[in-house]
């Protein structure tokens, strides 16, 4: 059993809303000690990642510009779940949204919190198979999306040669390969 005790938060800081998150600054105090911290904490919606597999056993991947890096990455599609949304139907949603794909099945693969120590979302992974190009897609304002498909057995070399540089990307794959060694199909 931990004797790790949280830290109690003393005053909630000012926050900033930037649509996509929020961020403020809170007061804590050590449990060990009672010392007060400045934390820093980034609130947002909950994040959805979709492995997409088309019948012929195609990955559908999209190519976007990202900002924090200032380089095109190579991922899945993904994106905000809205308040009161299923994350389920929430990869359906953004998978079709961004591609014009349409899944047959959509299958949980878990989650992960994207960096607990200053976010407080969480980050669903789900596989979606069977896609079938429906249309073009209908790209939010703001999103410049291109749709590429690479064959599934790629994923490695993908990951390994540096084209799949997106961590939580990544993780999505690992759990996806985790599932599938241990047998599950949930």
């Amino acid at each position: 059993m931990s004797s790790i005790k949280p830290w109690p938060r003393l005053r909630r800081g000012l926050e900033y809303d930037y649509r996509v998150l929020k961020v403020r600054q809170d007061m804590v105090a050590d449990p060990r000690t009672g010392h007060e911290h400045p934390r820093v904490i980034i609130d947002s919606a909950d994040w959805v990642n979709v492995i997409a597999v088309t019948k012929d056993d195609q990955l559908v991947l999209i190519r976007q510009f990202r900002f924090g890096t200032r380089e095109t990455t190579l991922e899945v599609p993904g994106g905000l779940v809205e308040p009161g949304e299923d994350p389920g139907a929430a990869a359906a949603r953004e998978l079709e949204e961004e591609t014009g794909y349409v899944p047959g099945r959509v299958v949980r693969l878990g989650h992960v919190h994207p960096n607990p120590a200053i976010q407080s979302n969480v980050c669903h992974s789900y596989l979606a198979l069977d896609c079938v190009k429906q249309h073009e897609g209908r790209q939010d304002a703001g999103e410049d999306i291109a749709v590429e498909l690479h064959p599934r057995s790629a994923v490695p070399q993908l990951i390994l040669g540096g084209a799949i540089t997106h961590s939580l990307v990544v993780v999505a794959f690992y759990l996806e390969h985790l599932l599938a060694q241990a047998g599950e199909t949930r």
